[in-house]
């Protein structure tokens, strides 16, 4: 039952690869389809989740999600989860990077990092945080739409009570969401997890949800442990 007390796990899946991950461009809010290797990875999440049982399905409202989720979803062996209604929300979308959605991402970075003594985003990573990154590209964009680090965990706040709210005690919950968000939880809830690498499109991070915070149980696994 919903309490004080409730614990559930969610398996969160970077979506498979799209196109502009391909080129290396800015994808945040703005969308582009799966490659051939982003219908492999999809398939490859569905074999590693393809004995696990769901009480709930959700994804961002994105079309890479929900192509992702019905790759996923044709791997799976339990039955009940193809008869679950995935829930899409907007609240599980990825950091919006504003006016530089789908620019070359090495260039934004150094526009965005100059100011900073930073040429990419692993140097921003290492010598500030990725949370710092986020208000350094809103500071950046000339027409102040991208999310900063206090916009985007309003967002991801609000959407993991949404999960609690929805949720039961001991429920297994599929997401289907994105790479930096992924990285952003786990720098916030297990600061000791190295995030320098990004997840792999189609890898599955674990987290346990609580009332008042998130255990992560892993990271980015891409089948190199134990679902």
């Amino acid at each position: 039952m919903k309490g004080f007390h409730m614990s559930f796990t969610v398996y969160m899946v970077r979506h498979g690869q799209t196109f502009f991950n391909s080129l290396q461009r800015m994808q945040g809010w703005c969308d582009s389809p799966l490659t051939d290797k982003g219908i492999n990875d999809a398939t490859h999440s569905g074999k590693l989740l393809r004995d696990k049982s769901f009480n709930a399905i959700y994804r961002s409202d994105t079309m890479r999600t929900k192509k992702t989720l019905s790759h996923i979803l044709s791997e799976t062996n339990v039955e009940g989860n193809k008869q679950l209604t995935p829930i899409e929300t907007a609240l599980f979308r990825e950091e919006y990077y504003g006016s530089f959605e789908g620019q070359d991402t090495a260039a934004v970075m150094q526009t965005v990092g100059t100011p900073f003594n930073c040429q990419t985003f692993n140097d921003i990573l290492e010598k500030y945080s990725i949370e710092d990154s986020r208000d350094f590209i809103k500071s950046a964009d000339p027409f102040n739409l991208a999310e900063n680090d206090q916009e985007f965990w309003n967002r991801y706040d609000h959407a993991f009570d949404f999960l609690r709210t929805n949720q039961n005690n001991n429920d297994n919950v599929l997401l289907v969401g994105h790479g930096t968000a992924i990285r952003s939880i786990v720098s916030r809830y297990a600061p000791d997890i190295d995030i320098s690498s990004s997840p792999k499109n189609g890898s599955v991070t674990k987290l346990i949800v609580h009332p008042d915070t998130i255990e992560v149980s892993y990271y980015g696994n891409f089948g190199e442990q134990p679902i």
